[in-house]
């Protein structure tokens, strides 16, 4: 027996990129991981000013991704 769930993944279209949740939290997550980065680094202070607005634009991120059906 068939689960419905599957019938109805197999026979609906094929959701854009932007709509996926699987990448695109992947994508948040190296956001989040990048921000972390730029804000402990010793060497560039434009990479420092621009690590919290990294951080949060990869949380808010997340946060809106993570609630797209899978």
């Amino acid at each position: 027996m068939t689960n419905p769930q599957e019938l109805t993944r197999a026979s609906g279209p094929k959701r854009p990129f932007f709509l996926r949740r699987g990448p695109m939290e992947n994508i948040a997550t190296v956001l989040i991981a990048s921000g972390f980065l730029m804000l402990f680094q010793p060497f560039l202070l434009t990479l420092y000013t621009y690590s919290l607005a990294m951080l949060l634009a990869g949380t808010v991120m997340f946060m809106v991704v993570s609630k797209f059906p899978e």
